[in-house]
């Protein structure tokens, strides 16, 4: 799909302010409303707008600990790839799990958890007890200094 100008407004307004209406919308980036909505229902059915989410803060929850786990494997096959990807994505303080490569693991985990309590316990009942699960490294992350969900837009 080419994104215009008004695409490109559009989608950087709705990554700041979800919750925007139609109306404010057409307003902000130059379009009558019916026009906007149909480049907004345009950009849904193409896959472009992926979804709506409430960004929710970590620390008001309880989640305090925030960890980096480098995963490696002892099989590099689709099978054990595959049953670790379903393993892992049944466990709901896995924010993010990346396949990666470059690095001595096989996979890099971001995850959430109330404390180091917490930590010990996902990492040796659930994470470690995964078939192939060879090596696990991890980092905690002291800062957050850049945490965003906004995709550059080019051309905003």
């Amino acid at each position: 799909m080419e994104l215009d100008r008004h695409d490109r407004r559009l989608l950087a307004v709705l990554q700041a302010e979800g919750r925007i209406s139609n109306q404010d919308l057409a307003e902000r980036i130059g379009l009558s409303p019916s026009a906007c909505l149909r480049r907004l229902k345009a950009l849904e059915d193409a896959g472009v707008i992926a979804g709506y989410r409430a960004l929710l803060d970590a620390r008001k929850l309880g989640l305090t600990l925030v960890a980096l786990i480098g995963i490696s494997m002892d099989q590099h096959t689709p099978e054990r790839f595959a049953t670790f990807e379903a393993s892992i994505a049944t466990l709901p303080q896995v924010l993010e799990c990346l396949l990666i490569t470059g690095q001595q693991s096989d996979y890099q985990l971001k995850i959430v958890v109330e404390d180091m309590d917490a930590y010990q316990a996902l990492l040796l009942d659930k994470i470690t007890r995964i078939p192939g699960v060879t090596g696990v490294h991890s980092s905690f992350v002291l800062r957050r200094v850049v945490d965003r969900t906004a995709l550059p837009i080019g051309g905003t």
